[in-house]
């Protein structure tokens, strides 16, 4: 088969496009003929040898790659042989492998892709879907709910802004570049606007006058964050899950001194809720199916993960970036 092998950590250059061997499958796995493979920014830090969170850094040489959807052509032992040829989504898990034309994963992480979803809008959901509908959970979502979302042209706060538009909360959409913010007030943010501006904060005074915001949804950091901390009213809540523009320090007793709390929910918090992971993603595929949540889905040829790599890691990309065998 085809495979995205990393030999040393480093550039993106380093993903190399090569033929290897298959994979096997064994005791309780499958192996998948994948369709989609996701790309998240966890893997190009990976890639550079930066360990992320739980995720550890893999042995080299590695297939990088957690997220697939495709057929199940091969069963190991002790998996029920009917799930031959049944189109399936899994998220893999620690154990790398997704960058691929086939991959192996346990039979127990697998979902069937329901009927009217292709590969690729899967794939979105299993990880980016899960991820968005887990951060919404710690949320108390009304049409009285402002919020801001910085990065809303990405996979997940594409999702967000859907989610929040569709429960009639005012959504303020943030995105770097006219194109991206207009993309964002598309997807149903009442306000759209280039955080690349450094006077967007302004804009959004001048909308909502002393309307303060309620919750932001915080997976950028850097100063971004710290100005929509600063838009955040009396009892208003910052959910952290992700710092791409850099971690900001925070004084909590100024934060509590204004009753605002801030949270990070990915990690534990998340892991911890009832159900799991697993919940999160059989509900994420389910919204899918039904229309209420449509990901972002830009692709690439498996063959060019170097590319996807760069474009993901210099913000030129909009939603989930996936590659396609």
């Amino acid at each position: 088969m085809r495979a995205i092998r990393l030999h040393e950590f480093g550039p993106a250059e380093n993903l190399r496009y090569e033929s290897v061997a298959d994979p096997e499958p064994g005791a309780g796995q499958v192996r998948i003929a994948v369709e989609a493979s996701g790309v998240h920014l966890l893997d190009t830090s990976l890639r550079r040898g930066i360990a992320g969170g739980p995720m550890p850094l893999p042995q080299l040489p590695t297939v990088p790659g957690r997220e697939v959807a495709g057929t199940v052509e091969q069963v190991g032992p002790g998996v029920d042989p009917s799930w031959v040829g049944r189109r399936v989504v899994a998220h893999i898990g620690q154990a790398p492998g997704g960058y691929a034309e086939l991959t192996v994963t346990e039979a127990e992480r697998l979902h069937e892709i329901p009927e009217g979803l292709d590969a690729a809008t899967a794939v979105a959901m299993i990880g980016t879907g899960r991820t968005a509908l887990g951060i919404l959970g710690f949320a108390d979502i009304s049409e009285d709910t402002v919020a801001i979302v910085p990065s809303a042209a990405g996979g997940i706060g594409t999702l967000l802004v859907q989610y929040l538009a569709a429960a009639k909360a005012t959504v303020i959409g943030l995105a770097g570049g006219k194109a991206k913010a207009d993309q964002v007030f598309e997807n149903g943010a009442d306000l759209a606007l280039d955080y690349l501006d450094p006077s967007w904060p302004d804009a959004v005074r001048a909308r909502y006058g002393e309307r303060p915001a309620t919750i932001l949804f915080d997976g950028v950091g850097g100063e971004i964050a710290r100005a929509g901390i600063d838009l955040l009213g009396k009892g208003g809540l910052r959910l952290v899950f992700g710092w791409s523009a850099g971690p900001i320090d925070i004084d909590d007793q100024a934060l509590a001194d204004r009753g605002v709390s801030s949270q990070v929910v990915l990690g534990p918090p998340m892991l911890e809720r009832g159900g799991g992971l697993r919940a999160l993603e059989t509900q994420a595929l389910a919204e899918a199916a039904a229309g209420r949540l449509r990901p972002a889905v830009q692709r690439f040829p498996l063959a060019e993960a170097a590319t996807a790599h760069r474009a993901l890691e210099n913000r030129e990309t909009t939603g989930k970036v996936v590659l396609i065998p």
